[in-house]
C-alpha cells in the first residue's frame, strides 16, 4: 500500500502531547531515575541531586528528539503510527527546535555538576547525537551506548566532593549495559533497517545472532559488579537472573521482539540494585 494513500489521523487537541511521545520518554525517565537515584545513594546534597537530574533530563530529550525528527520520513514510508512525526501529529520544526533547546539547555547544567563532570557527561551526550546523525549504521553503533551509559557513573562520582573518578567496575558495568541496550533496541527493527540500508553492528549480525548474543553483555556487566572490590554477597542474584533469561531465551531459540527489552531491563534492574547498595563505593 503506497504511504500516500495511508489516511493521515487529525492533530492532537493538544500538541504538546504529540511533542512529549516524541522524545521516547520511558527510556528517557528510566535513565533519569537511575541516575538520579545512583546521585542520592552516593552521598548528601539534595542540590547537587537535582541538578544531576536536569543535565541527565536535558541530554536524554535532545537525543530522543534528535532521533524521531531524523528518522520522521522513513517512519511514515513504514507507517509508524505509534511516531507522532510520521503521522503527521507534530510539526519536524517544533521538534528539532526542542531537541536543540534541550541541547542548549543540558551544556549549562552539566557543568554546573563540575567542570570535569559536565565534560565527560557532555561527551556521552554528543556520542548519541553521532549515532543519530550515522553512526548506527556503522560497524561501531555500539560505541555510542557503550560511551553514554559508561559516563553516567562518571557524573554522579564527578560530582562529589574531591571530584573523584568512579570505580572500574561501575565504568566497565556501565558500558557493558549500555552495549546490551543497544542490541536490545535494534532488535526488533532488525528487517526493517536492512532493507533501509541501516547496517550496524546488530544489522551486520542478523536477528537470529543477536538474538543468541544479547545475553553476553548482561551476564558480563552483572559478573563485573558482582565481582569489583567490595562487593555484597547477594550480588549473585544479578548473575543467577541474567544466566537464567539467557536459559530460557535459548531454549525458545532465542530473544523475541517483545521479551528482548524487557529481559535487558530486569537485568539492568538488578544490577542498579548493586549500585545502589554499593553507594559511595562507586568512587
Amino acid at each position: 500500500m503506497d504511504t500516500r494513500d495511508r489516511p493521515v489521523c487529525d492533530r492532537p487537541a493538544h500538541p504538546a502531547a504529540a511533542l512529549a511521545l516524541s522524545c521516547h520518554p520511558g527510556p528517557v525517565a528510566a535513565v533519569t531515575v537511575l541516575v538520579t537515584a545512583l546521585a542520592a545513594g552516593s552521598g548528601p546534597g539534595f542540590a547537587r541531586w537535582v541538578v544531576i537530574a536536569a543535565a541527565v533530563l536535558t541530554g536524554q530529550l535532545s537525543v530522543g528528539w534528535c532521533n524521531d525528527a531524523l528518522d520522521a520520513r522513513r517512519d511514515a514510508e513504514a507507517g509508524r503510527t505509534d511516531k507522532p512525526l510520521a503521522r503527521g501529529a507534530v510539526d519536524p520544526s517544533t521538534v528539532w527546535g526542542a531537541a536543540f533547546t534541550s541541547l542548549a539547555l543540558c551544556v549549562p547544567l552539566s557543568l554546573a555538576c563540575g567542570p570535569l563532570a559536565g565534560v565527560v557527561h557532555l561527551v556521552g551526550v554528543l556520542g548519541a547525537w553521532l549515532y543519530n546523525l550515522g553512526l548506527k549504521a556503522t560497524v561501531l553503533s555500539w560505541l555510542p551506548y557503550a560511551v553514554g551509559f559508561a559516563s553516567l557513573p562518571c557524573l554522579v562520582t564527578l560530582s562529589m566532593p574531591g571530584r573523584p573518578w568512579p570505580a572500574w567496575w561501575a565504568v566497565t558495568a556501565g558500558a557493558l549495559l549500555g552495549v546490551a541496550a543497544h542490541l536490545a533496541d535494534v532488535l526488533p527493527d532488525i528487517d526493517a533497517d536492512l532493507e533501509a540500508g541501516i547496517r550496524g553492528l546488530p544489522q551486520r549480525w542478523g536477528a537470529a545472532r543477536t538474538r543468541l548474543l544479547l545475553p553476553v553483555p548482561l551476564v558480563a556487566a552483572s559478573a563485573v559488579l558482582v565481582l569489583g572490590p567490595a562487593g555484597p554477597a547477594g550480588g549473585w542474584v544479578s548473575v543467577v537472573l541474567a544466566g537464567a533469561v539467557t536459559a530460557a531465551a535459548l531454549a525458545r531459540g532465542g530473544f523475541g521482539r517483545k521479551t528482548a527489552l524487557a529481559a535487558t531491563v530486569a537485568v539492568a534492574a538488578v544490577d542498579v540494585a548493586l549500585l545502589l547498595v554499593r553507594g559511595t563505593a562507586a568512587a
